[in-house]
Protein backbone atom coordinates (compact mmCIF):
# COMPACT_ATOMS: atom_id res chain seq x y z
CA UNK A 1 0.00 0.00 0.00
CA UNK A 2 0.88 3.56 -0.90
CA UNK A 3 1.53 6.28 1.96
CA UNK A 4 1.21 10.07 1.95
CA UNK A 5 5.39 10.36 2.48
CA UNK A 6 6.58 11.70 -1.12
CA UNK A 7 9.57 9.74 -2.05
CA UNK A 8 9.83 11.63 -5.47
CA UNK A 9 8.62 15.05 -6.04
CA UNK A 10 9.13 17.19 -8.99
CA UNK A 11 8.12 20.68 -9.43
CA UNK A 12 7.84 23.06 -12.94
CA UNK A 13 10.67 21.11 -14.02
CA UNK A 14 12.27 22.93 -17.26
CA UNK A 15 15.14 21.27 -19.15
CA UNK A 16 17.13 22.56 -22.07
CA UNK A 17 19.88 21.00 -24.37
CA UNK A 18 22.16 23.61 -26.31
CA UNK A 19 24.28 23.10 -29.19
CA UNK A 20 25.94 25.55 -30.35
CA UNK A 21 23.26 28.47 -30.54
CA UNK A 22 20.33 26.51 -30.80
CA UNK A 23 18.55 25.74 -27.49
CA UNK A 24 16.01 22.64 -27.61
CA UNK A 25 13.75 22.50 -24.85
CA UNK A 26 13.21 19.01 -23.63
CA UNK A 27 10.73 19.42 -20.41
CA UNK A 28 8.25 21.82 -19.81
CA UNK A 29 7.68 22.63 -16.70
CA UNK A 30 6.55 19.17 -15.45
CA UNK A 31 5.54 18.72 -12.21
CA UNK A 32 4.34 15.15 -10.02
CA UNK A 33 5.26 13.26 -7.13
CA UNK A 34 5.54 9.82 -6.30
CA UNK A 35 4.76 8.32 -3.23
CA UNK A 36 5.98 5.43 -0.68
CA UNK A 37 5.33 2.30 -1.91
CA UNK A 38 3.78 3.13 -5.21
CA UNK A 39 4.74 2.06 -8.16
CA UNK A 40 4.56 4.25 -11.22
CA UNK A 41 5.38 3.99 -15.00
CA UNK A 42 6.28 7.00 -17.01
CA UNK A 43 5.47 6.06 -20.90
CA UNK A 44 5.89 8.41 -23.25
CA UNK A 45 6.68 8.15 -27.31
CA UNK A 46 11.21 7.94 -28.31
CA UNK A 47 12.23 11.87 -27.61
CA UNK A 48 8.87 12.59 -24.82
CA UNK A 49 10.89 13.84 -21.79
CA UNK A 50 11.21 10.30 -19.87
CA UNK A 51 15.44 9.43 -19.94
CA UNK A 52 15.74 13.41 -18.96
CA UNK A 53 13.36 13.58 -16.34
CA UNK A 54 15.29 10.32 -14.89
CA UNK A 55 19.09 11.59 -15.76
CA UNK A 56 17.41 15.14 -13.92
CA UNK A 57 16.52 13.02 -10.85
CA UNK A 58 19.81 10.67 -10.89
CA UNK A 59 21.93 13.85 -11.00
CA UNK A 60 23.54 13.14 -14.10
CA UNK A 61 21.85 16.27 -15.90
CA UNK A 62 20.76 19.55 -14.43
CA UNK A 63 17.74 21.26 -14.63
CA UNK A 64 17.29 24.67 -16.63
CA UNK A 65 14.82 25.87 -13.98
CA UNK A 66 12.49 24.31 -11.56
CA UNK A 67 13.30 21.06 -8.98
CA UNK A 68 13.47 17.45 -7.94
CA UNK A 69 13.25 16.60 -4.46
CA UNK A 70 14.23 12.47 -3.67
CA UNK A 71 13.64 11.52 0.15
CA UNK A 72 13.74 15.34 0.69
CA UNK A 73 17.03 15.97 -0.73
CA UNK A 74 18.48 16.75 -4.18
CA UNK A 75 19.18 14.73 -7.08
CA UNK A 76 22.59 13.22 -6.29
CA UNK A 77 22.71 13.75 -2.57
CA UNK A 78 24.46 10.49 -0.81
CA UNK A 79 21.34 10.69 1.60
CA UNK A 80 19.30 9.81 -1.19
CA UNK A 81 21.55 7.97 -3.64
CA UNK A 82 22.03 4.97 -0.69
CA UNK A 83 18.30 4.58 -0.78
CA UNK A 84 17.97 3.98 -4.50
CA UNK A 85 18.57 1.73 -7.36
CA UNK A 86 18.96 2.06 -10.57
CA UNK A 87 18.97 1.11 -14.02
CA UNK A 88 19.91 3.48 -17.05
CA UNK A 89 18.65 2.92 -20.25
CA UNK A 90 22.11 1.89 -21.75
CA UNK A 91 24.24 -0.03 -19.08
CA UNK A 92 27.83 -0.38 -20.15
CA UNK A 93 30.45 -2.78 -18.01
CA UNK A 94 33.48 -4.01 -18.13
CA UNK A 95 33.53 -6.55 -20.49
CA UNK A 96 36.80 -8.26 -18.15
CA UNK A 97 34.70 -8.72 -15.64
CA UNK A 98 32.68 -11.47 -14.05
CA UNK A 99 29.05 -11.29 -12.83
CA UNK A 100 30.12 -11.56 -9.40
CA UNK A 101 32.32 -9.04 -9.56
CA UNK A 102 30.21 -6.57 -10.58
CA UNK A 103 27.69 -7.16 -7.99
CA UNK A 104 30.78 -6.85 -5.46
CA UNK A 105 31.16 -3.69 -6.94
CA UNK A 106 27.42 -2.17 -6.84
CA UNK A 107 26.99 -3.67 -3.64
CA UNK A 108 30.08 -1.96 -2.32
CA UNK A 109 29.08 1.29 -3.34
CA UNK A 110 25.82 1.02 -1.54
CA UNK A 111 27.47 -0.35 1.86
CA UNK A 112 27.11 -3.73 1.80
CA UNK A 113 29.77 -6.34 3.95
CA UNK A 114 31.81 -9.15 2.46
CA UNK A 115 29.09 -11.31 4.63
CA UNK A 116 26.49 -9.62 3.48
CA UNK A 117 27.56 -9.73 -0.49
CA UNK A 118 28.10 -13.69 0.03
CA UNK A 119 24.98 -14.02 0.79
CA UNK A 120 23.29 -11.74 -1.14
CA UNK A 121 24.64 -12.69 -4.50
CA UNK A 122 23.80 -16.28 -5.36
CA UNK A 123 20.19 -15.68 -4.22
CA UNK A 124 19.90 -12.27 -6.33
CA UNK A 125 21.92 -13.68 -9.40
CA UNK A 126 18.86 -16.59 -8.80
CA UNK A 127 15.92 -14.39 -8.73
CA UNK A 128 16.77 -12.48 -11.91
CA UNK A 129 17.25 -15.71 -14.05
CA UNK A 130 21.20 -15.84 -13.83
CA UNK A 131 21.69 -18.48 -11.42
CA UNK A 132 24.85 -20.11 -11.68
CA UNK A 133 26.33 -17.26 -14.37
CA UNK A 134 27.48 -15.43 -11.13
CA UNK A 135 31.73 -16.70 -12.54
CA UNK A 136 31.13 -16.05 -16.14
CA UNK A 137 32.93 -13.24 -18.27
CA UNK A 138 30.23 -10.06 -19.16
CA UNK A 139 32.04 -10.83 -22.54
CA UNK A 140 30.32 -13.81 -22.89
CA UNK A 141 26.98 -12.44 -21.44
CA UNK A 142 23.98 -12.00 -24.13
CA UNK A 143 22.10 -8.54 -24.15
CA UNK A 144 19.17 -10.04 -21.90
CA UNK A 145 21.76 -11.54 -19.71
CA UNK A 146 23.54 -7.97 -19.21
CA UNK A 147 19.75 -6.38 -18.74
CA UNK A 148 19.22 -9.11 -16.24
CA UNK A 149 22.54 -8.33 -14.10
CA UNK A 150 21.74 -4.94 -14.42
CA UNK A 151 18.63 -5.33 -12.63
CA UNK A 152 20.20 -7.29 -10.06
CA UNK A 153 22.66 -4.51 -8.90
CA UNK A 154 19.61 -2.48 -8.89
CA UNK A 155 17.93 -4.62 -5.92
CA UNK A 156 20.77 -6.26 -4.64
CA UNK A 157 21.27 -3.69 -1.58
CA UNK A 158 17.44 -4.04 -1.16
CA UNK A 159 16.99 0.08 -1.92
CA UNK A 160 13.77 1.50 -0.77
CA UNK A 161 12.93 3.45 -4.02
CA UNK A 162 14.07 1.53 -7.40
CA UNK A 163 13.78 3.63 -10.73
CA UNK A 164 14.27 1.92 -14.00
CA UNK A 165 14.79 3.67 -17.45
CA UNK A 166 13.22 1.47 -20.47
CA UNK A 167 13.21 -1.40 -17.84
CA UNK A 168 12.96 -4.26 -19.96
CA UNK A 169 15.08 -3.36 -22.53
CA UNK A 170 16.68 -6.35 -24.40
CA UNK A 171 14.51 -9.21 -22.47
CA UNK A 172 12.58 -12.02 -24.16
CA UNK A 173 8.90 -12.63 -23.06
CA UNK A 174 10.60 -15.25 -20.81
CA UNK A 175 12.37 -12.53 -19.00
CA UNK A 176 10.05 -10.11 -18.74
CA UNK A 177 7.73 -12.31 -17.17
CA UNK A 178 10.47 -13.09 -14.90
CA UNK A 179 10.89 -9.81 -14.07
CA UNK A 180 7.66 -8.76 -13.44
CA UNK A 181 7.18 -11.74 -10.81
CA UNK A 182 10.48 -10.21 -9.30
CA UNK A 183 9.06 -6.75 -8.95
CA UNK A 184 5.53 -7.53 -8.01
CA UNK A 185 7.78 -9.06 -4.55
CA UNK A 186 9.51 -6.02 -4.12
CA UNK A 187 6.85 -4.08 -4.37
CA UNK A 188 5.21 -6.34 -1.84
CA UNK A 189 8.14 -5.55 0.28
CA UNK A 190 7.01 -1.36 0.21
CA UNK A 191 9.71 -0.24 -2.25
CA UNK A 192 8.87 2.05 -4.13
CA UNK A 193 9.18 1.85 -7.88
CA UNK A 194 9.40 4.72 -10.77
CA UNK A 195 10.05 3.27 -14.62
CA UNK A 196 9.97 4.14 -17.96
CA UNK A 197 8.82 1.67 -20.52
CA UNK A 198 7.32 0.63 -24.14
CA UNK A 199 5.70 -2.20 -23.26
CA UNK A 200 1.97 -1.10 -21.68
CA UNK A 201 1.67 -4.95 -21.08
CA UNK A 202 4.13 -4.30 -18.42
CA UNK A 203 2.79 -1.43 -16.88
CA UNK A 204 -0.58 -2.35 -16.65
CA UNK A 205 1.08 -5.94 -14.96
CA UNK A 206 2.72 -3.93 -12.62
CA UNK A 207 2.09 -0.43 -12.27
CA UNK A 208 -0.97 1.52 -9.74
CA UNK A 209 -0.46 4.50 -11.46
CA UNK A 210 0.78 6.00 -14.85
CA UNK A 211 2.41 9.08 -15.83
CA UNK A 212 1.83 10.13 -19.62
CA UNK A 213 4.49 12.51 -21.21
CA UNK A 214 4.24 13.85 -24.72
CA UNK A 215 6.58 16.68 -26.31
CA UNK A 216 7.89 17.54 -22.68
CA UNK A 217 4.76 17.89 -20.79
CA UNK A 218 2.79 15.74 -18.87
CA UNK A 219 -0.42 15.27 -20.57
CA UNK A 220 -2.02 12.34 -18.65
CA UNK A 221 -2.00 11.11 -14.77
CA UNK A 222 -3.95 8.26 -13.97
CA UNK A 223 -4.89 5.17 -11.42
CA UNK A 224 -4.43 1.94 -13.38
CA UNK A 225 -6.83 0.21 -12.10
CA UNK A 226 -9.69 3.48 -12.55
CA UNK A 227 -8.13 3.53 -15.85
CA UNK A 228 -8.59 0.03 -16.69
CA UNK A 229 -11.89 -0.28 -15.00
CA UNK A 230 -12.82 2.25 -17.86
CA UNK A 231 -11.26 1.31 -20.63
CA UNK A 232 -11.19 -2.20 -20.16
CA UNK A 233 -8.19 -4.86 -19.83
CA UNK A 234 -5.65 -4.46 -22.38
CA UNK A 235 -6.55 -1.09 -23.72
CA UNK A 236 -3.86 0.84 -22.53
CA UNK A 237 -1.75 0.82 -25.73
CA UNK A 238 -4.88 2.39 -27.49
CA UNK A 239 -5.52 4.39 -24.74
CA UNK A 240 -1.64 5.72 -24.93
CA UNK A 241 -1.91 6.28 -28.92
CA UNK A 242 -5.00 8.23 -28.63
CA UNK A 243 -3.13 10.94 -26.30
CA UNK A 244 0.18 10.76 -28.34
CA UNK A 245 -1.46 10.67 -32.23
CA UNK A 246 -4.80 11.99 -31.74
CA UNK A 247 -4.33 12.70 -35.65
CA UNK A 248 -4.29 8.60 -35.64
CA UNK A 249 -7.60 8.26 -34.03
CA UNK A 250 -9.36 10.74 -35.81
CA UNK A 251 -7.79 9.13 -39.50
CA UNK A 252 -9.60 5.78 -38.39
Amino acid sequence: MAGDEPVIQVENLVADYKAGRQTTRALHGISFEILRGECVGFIGSNGAGKSTTIKILMGFHFPSSGSARLFGFAPGDTRSRERIGYLPEVALYYPFMKGRELLEFYGGLHGLSRAQLRERIPRTLEQVGLGGKGETLLRNYSKGMQQRLGIAQAIIAEPECLIFDELSSGLDPVGRHDLRQTLLDIKRRGSTIFFSSHELHEVEALCDRILVIDKGRIVARESVPELLERIGPGSLERYFMRLARPELESAG
